[in-house]
């Protein structure tokens, strides 16, 4: 009796096959492994610095693995429907509108908010809850937390759920440490402090404005803009309209336009991209300088140690703005996160 080759060849090959199907299954796995599971809350239409964050973000698909994108209100670029229409902007020349749904956060504050937040409905409940959600999902990876806007949204979501505080990991942009003050700080100043008393790990990346020492270092001029991002993201068959006019298809051209109308300041002009420096910190650690430190607490707006205080959290300083605005700019040219 002859051998079957036929047979014997379909039965090596669907072998192969499941041997292929395997490896790429392995590979794909130990790719989201090394992926970091991010969360962004933004006030995403105070300025530019958050519109560049979350690009940034976005198109760096092969380090970041974003599970959401929530919004809050702070007290300049309107009301937070505001906001998430930036967002949602930035989304979109993106290219992965159908991806992302940006979740709604808090107008108000974490003292205003707090008395309702077992209502159903409360202020800011959809991003909230997509923060507990997302946090519970998390397996064994810690969901890092990277608020560029005020902590309203992340102090919320504690509050309401303490069990998520081990299952997170809370990298905020904000504070002048030691020195008092700062925009995101000024907007909830409970909502930090909450957070500094309550034992989910927490990081400060510096603001320090004026400083070489804070992300307020990661500045770029706009004939830096105008000679890098022309053009550059993927171009979108029908135009967004810009938060300043005009119709844009990438998100290189509405960079530009976002610097045209922005006042700069310094030797020469420039401005800092603050907050995407706090997504470059979470991408690459060796771009900063991290120091652990027992958490202190706000008093009237003034930084007072506890030099016994157990419970520490990380300040991140002296930020390398090159590599950063390096990997900024090539990243422009680096593929998008799946759609």
């Amino acid at each position: 009796m002859r051998p079957d080759c036929g047979s014997t060849i379909r039965a090596t090959l669907s072998f192969c096959l499941i041997l292929l199907a395997s490896a790429c299954a392995t590979v794909r796995g130990k790719q989201e492994q090394a992926r970091t599971r991010v969360l962004l809350d933004t006030d995403a239409n105070n300025e530019v610095d958050d519109q560049h964050a979350l690009a940034y973000m976005l198109f760096n698909g092969d380090a970041f693995d974003v599970v959401g994108i929530t919004v809050n209100r702070t007290r300049n670029g309107g009301d937070v429907e505001q906001h998430a229409r930036e967002a949602e902007r930035i989304v979109t020349l993106a290219g992965l509108e159908r991806r992302f749904t940006v979740m709604r956060g808090a107008n108000g504050s974490f003292e205003e908010i707090l008395p309702n937040i077992d209502q159903r409905d409360f202020d800011g409940a959809a991003a909230v809850d997509l923060i507990i959600r997302r946090a519970h999902e998390s397996g064994g990876q810690l969901l890092v937390l990277l608020p560029i806007g005020k902590l309203t949204n992340i102090a919320l979501a504690l509050r309401k759920d303490p069990s998520i505080a081990p299952k997170v990991r809370i990298v905020w942009l904000g504070s002048n440490y030691p020195a008092p003050g700062e925009y995101n700080q000024e907007n909830d100043e409970a909502a930090l402090q909450y957070i500094l008393d309550t034992p989910a790990p927490f990081e400060i990346v510096l603001v320090r404005y004026g400083t070489p020492t804070g992300t307020a270092a990661v500045r770029v001029t706009r004939e830096e803009i105008r000679a890098r991002m022309p053009g550059k993201g993927p171009r979108i068959q029908e135009s967004v309209v810009g938060r300043n006019g005009g119709r844009f298809t990438t998100f290189g051209d509405y960079s530009v336009d976002l610097f045209e109308h922005i006042n700069l300041d310094g030797n020469p002009p420039s401005r800092a991209l603050f907050d995407m420096a706090a997504v470059a910190i979470v991408k690459n650690p060796a771009w900063a300088h991290p120091v652990r430190i027992p958490a202190p607490c706000l008093v009237d707006g003034k930084w007072m140690e506890r030099p016994s205080n157990p419970r520490t959290i990380v300040l991140w300083e002296n930020f390398d703005r090159d590599a950063i605005m390096s990997d900024f700019f090539k990243s422009m040219d680096r593929p998008l996160l799946a759609r």
